[in-house]
């Protein structure tokens, strides 16, 4: 992977290294991979479940996307959607949606790093 490429994800939070070798050095399929998460629906699922109030699907949705957050070496986003996803499994609605703005933010900024890639 070259080096512009490689910062860019690693100042949007991606361990490039780790990632790799999830995907046994596989450089095409992890692009791959990254450059589809952002059509993944976790996240739109979580902000429209936490505004029904539905805290069971807002977690299963928190937990899908910190799960995919995760599989993609997305640490900073995975490190901010763990304690949404922790409040949710303990039913506290309220401490999640306050962690919200800061998911939102990371997300937002993981977003754009990848789309500098495309």
């Amino acid at each position: 992977m070259d080096e512009m490429r490689t910062a860019r994800l690693e100042a949007a939070g991606v361990d490039v290294e780790e990632a790799l070798a999830r995907f046994m050095g596989n450089e095409a399929l992890l692009m791959k991979f990254l450059l589809q998460f952002p059509q993944d629906p976790s996240f739109q699922q979580l902000k429209e479940a936490l505004a029904r109030g539905d805290a069971a699907q807002a977690f299963a949705a928190a937990h899908t996307f910190k799960g995919v957050a995760g599989n993609l070496s997305m640490k900073a986003l995975f490190r901010q959607a763990s304690p949404v996803v922790e409040d949710l499994r303990a039913g506290d609605l309220a401490s999640a949606e306050g962690k919200m703005e800061a998911l939102e933010e990371r997300y937002r900024q993981t977003l754009e790093a990848l789309s500098s890639l495309e």
